[in-house]
């Protein structure tokens, strides 16, 4: 990296890495890769970047303003919230070799099987404390990511099939879905908020179920994404108005079984042609896919999510793409 210099008082040249301030909001964003809209988000929302003022009234960015950013990055990379990843970034002190955060056992597969079975336990006990102490305990020990993918995912997925097969009753089953909403209610504040591209999520008329929806959703808004949430069962009337409003890079309409598509695939096909659409769930069959010319999304949503990118342009959904 080519630093910019400039004469010292004596004559002698000295690169703008060795003074408190020095290089103005793009070349900082060259630096970090991070936009400068995006950058002077940060620096307004969070204070997370202090700039000197050049005689002539630019904004000058020291290498302490370089280091924060970065250290904010690494911190959304371990599933950190914006506002989280501010506060640790801006308490980091200028030689830090570690980040003052609990350690993530990202890894640690044991670690993610511990807290499910503490999980599972507290629910299947109606114990809401100990419950709420679990996932205390699991956002401080692992990455958001690895709880939403490896025990949230999974915790749901068995809670459906233990309901289905009649392992547990209705009362249990609405205690932890209900649980485990409010939890992911408190990590999605604010997914609508920021400057990256938007997507609208939802669930067709009829269906109910929306929490493996909202874990795609602080997902995809912990990979860039402002989400808006219209949650379940939304007639497609309605999502027209909203995406005629909302103008999303893209929609993903999630379903747990194909009827709820197949009930509105002429819908789903006008839909389409104003905005990129995504189908998901298990719903989003071969046979759907066929039907009406999408593209699903197969894998687990926390995957899909930070896989997922803008389309290149309308109709970029369709068949073929």
């Amino acid at each position: 990296m080519t630093s910019v210099v400039r004469p010292t008082a004596a004559g002698s040249p000295a690169p703008d890495e060795d003074r408190p301030a020095g290089v103005r909001i793009g070349e900082l964003s060259r630096r970090v890769g991070v936009s400068a809209e995006l950058l002077r988000a940060w620096e307004r929302r969070y204070q997370l970047l202090q700039p000197a003022r050049s005689p002539t009234g630019y904004r000058l960015y020291s290498t302490q303003d370089e280091h924060r950013v970065r250290a904010m990055l690494d911190q959304l990379d371990r599933g950190l919230s914006a506002a989280e990843a501010a506060r640790v970034a801006c308490r980091r002190g200028p030689t830090d070799d570690a980040y003052p955060v609990a350690a993530r056992d990202d890894d640690d597969s044991d670690a993610a099987r511990r807290h499910y079975r503490a999980l599972r336990n507290a629910l299947d006990a109606y114990d809401e404390s100990g419950a709420q102490l679990v996932f205390d305990r699991m956002l401080r020990e692992l990455s958001l990511i690895t709880v939403l993918r490896d025990i949230v995912m999974p915790y749901l997925a068995e809670l459906g099939e233990r309901w289905e097969h009649g392992t547990i009753d209705v009362a249990q089953e609405h205690f932890a879905s209900n649980l485990l909403r409010g939890r992911l209610a408190g990590l999605a504040l604010g997914w609508g908020q920021g400057v990256g591209p938007r997507a609208v999520i939802a669930c067709p008329d009829g269906e109910l179920h929306d929490l493996s929806l909202m874990v795609f959703g602080i997902a995809l808004n912990r990979s860039g994404w402002r989400v808006t949430f219209l949650g379940n069962s939304t007639p497609l009337s309605d999502l027209h108005s909203a995406v005629r409003h909302l103008k999303p890079q893209v929609v993903v309409l999630a379903a747990t079984s194909p009827s709820f598509f197949d009930a509105v695939a002429d819908q789903l096909r006008d839909l389409a042609k104003q905005v990129p659409l995504v189908l998901a769930g298990t719903g989003a069959t071969s046979q759907i896919v066929a039907a009406t010319g999408l593209t699903a999304l197969r894998g687990d949503p926390v995957t899909e999510a930070l896989g997922l990118r803008v389309p290149a342009q309308p109709h970029a959904a369709g068949a073929g793409s």
